[in-house]
């Protein structure tokens, strides 16, 4: 098996079996169908935030706005989200929280658990900086776009004026918006965090992917996933073909890139639906089903996917 192979297989493999161990766990009754929840509140309200600020604090400032990067991979989230809402208004319609979250399943690359080890198999440490740029776009601007327009979706009955400070406010109070505004004020600071509270959000901050992964297997237990492939699908496609190919284009033959950078972005963008989009569906009780299906579905195609880019990109 070449390099690239086990290296994908190495990674992802341990991903369903965090999710089989939930499901299993559920299944056997070892644990109730309130623990999956429960497990969820604690990634949205105390892990993810550890994460959030350890990560924005640790990164420097000027190395974060690597602009041509950020427009390969930032415009490849934003094409694919465009799509992806576009065709769900006419096709899945749905209420606007859902749709936001449509196009959060189909943009949200699981940068950090999959994407960061990938870059360093691959590129060794000059992947770990365009890895963690990836990640803090992930977590601090997009899921903070999937914020704004649940709670926008929450407000729809108020004003024009008042569903503007709602969102406002809903987004403003978020742990995951206050804490990578506190890790980026630090960064920008250039504040030292101090060993004791660094350990401290490492423990907690990774402890978030797991946990989040072992509540979907959680939420799996007695629930069909039949229903809504086709919309599964259709997220599905955009995650794995439609973001990397925009992205790839941007990369290659808009910007002028260095080689690693580009690849990196391509690769980060071809990375199967994350596991926060459950967390943030779960959160607010919307689109939950459909939310787990991607990240399930997307994750075993992957396989295949990531395998063919790579052979692409000549990583072997």
């Amino acid at each position: 098996m070449v390099p690239a192979m086990q290296a994908i297989l190495n990674i992802i493999l341990p991903v369903f079996g965090i999710m089989l161990t939930g499901y299993l766990a559920g299944r056997f009754k070892l644990l109730g169908s309130p623990s999956s929840e429960a497990l969820n509140r604690f990634v949205y309200l105390i892990a993810l935030p550890a994460l959030f600020f350890i990560s924005m604090a640790r990164v420097e400032i000027g190395e974060a706005f690597n602009v041509p990067f950020l427009i390969a991979f930032g415009g490849g989230i934003l094409g694919s989200f465009g799509i992806a809402v576009l065709v769900a208004v006419f096709v899945f319609p749905n209420r606007l929280g859902a749709l936001g979250l449509h196009g959060l399943c189909s943009v949200f690359s699981n940068t950090g658990y999959l994407g960061i080890p990938l870059l360093l198999t691959t590129f060794g440490e000059a992947g770990k900086l365009p890895g963690i740029i990836s990640t803090v776009v992930m977590g601090a601007v997009v899921m903070t776009i999937g914020l704004a327009i649940i709670e926008a979706d929450l407000s729809a009955d108020k004003s024009p004026l008042r569903i503007v400070s709602s969102v406002a406010l809903g987004v403003l109070k978020s742990p995951l918006v206050l804490s990578a505004a506190a890790g980026l004020t630090a960064s920008a600071l250039q504040w030292q965090v101090p060993g004791a509270l660094a350990t401290f959000c490492d423990i907690l901050g990774a402890a978030a992917s797991p946990c989040a992964l072992f509540a979907i297997g959680l939420f799996m237990v007695g629930r069909s996933f039949t229903a809504g492939i086709g919309e599964v699908s259709w997220l599905v496609f955009i995650k794995l073909l439609v973001q990397p190919a925009l992205t790839w284009w941007l990369a290659y033959e808009v910007m002028v890139m260095d080689p690693v950078w580009a690849a990196a972005a391509v690769i980060q963008a071809a990375l199967p639906t994350g596991a926060l989009a459950f967390v943030l569906a779960q959160q607010y009780n919307i689109y939950v089903q459909r939310s787990t299906a991607a990240i399930m579905v997307s994750t075993v195609i992957s396989v295949v996917t990531l395998s063919v880019l790579f052979a692409l990109l000549g990583v072997t």
